[in-house]
C-alpha cells in the first residue's frame, strides 16, 4: 500500500555498515605488551647546575650573542657563580687568541666544571652583590 518495496541494495549497505562499525570496535592488530615507565631524572647536584649555568653564559658572553650583556642578576648566577664566569670568560679570551674559538669554548667547559665543583656549586648567597677579587 504506502510502503515501498525494499531492494537487495538496502539490505546489503545497511549489512556492509554494521559490519563495518563492529569491526571498528575490535582490535584489528596485536596490542604492545606495556613498556616500564620511564625512570625520573635523577636530580642535579648543585655542581653540575652550578656548571650548566655558568659555562653556557661564559660561552654566550665569548661568542658576544644578544643576550650576552645581560647582569649577572638577570643570567641567575649567585657571587661566586658570577666569579667562576669572569674568571672562566677571561681564560677563554686568551685561549681563543692563540688556539681559536672551538678550544676556547672547550676550556670554558673544562675550567668551569673544575671551578663549580671545587665550590660545591658556588650558592653563595647573591645579595649585597660585590665584584669578584
Amino acid at each position: 500500500m504506502g510502503t515501498t518495496p525494499r531492494t537487495a541494495g538496502r539490505y546489503g549497505a545497511a549489512a556492509l555498515l554494521a559490519a563495518l562499525a563492529l569491526s571498528g570496535c575490535a582490535p584489528s592488530a596485536p596490542q604492545a605488551a606495556p613498556t616500564a615507565p620511564t625512570p625520573a631524572p635523577s636530580p642535579s647536584s648543585p655542581a653540575q647546575i652550578c656548571t650548566s649555568l655558568v659555562s653556557y653564559w661564559a660561552k654566550e658572553t665569548l661568542k658576544g650573542t644578544k643576550w650576552s650583556g645581560l647582569d649577572w642578576e638577570q643570567k641567575g648566577l649567585s657571587n661566586e657563580q658570577y666569579e667562576i664566569h669572569e674568571e672562566a670568560v677571561a681564560a677563554g679570551r686568551a685561549e681563543e687568541r692563540t688556539a681559536g674559538r672551538d678550544k676556547a669554548l672547550e676550556l670554558i667547559d673544562r675550567f668551569v666544571a673544575q671551578r663549580c665543583a671545587e665550590r660545591n656549586g658556588a650558592t653563595w648567597s647573591s645579595e649585597n652583590w660585590r665584584p669578584p677579587t
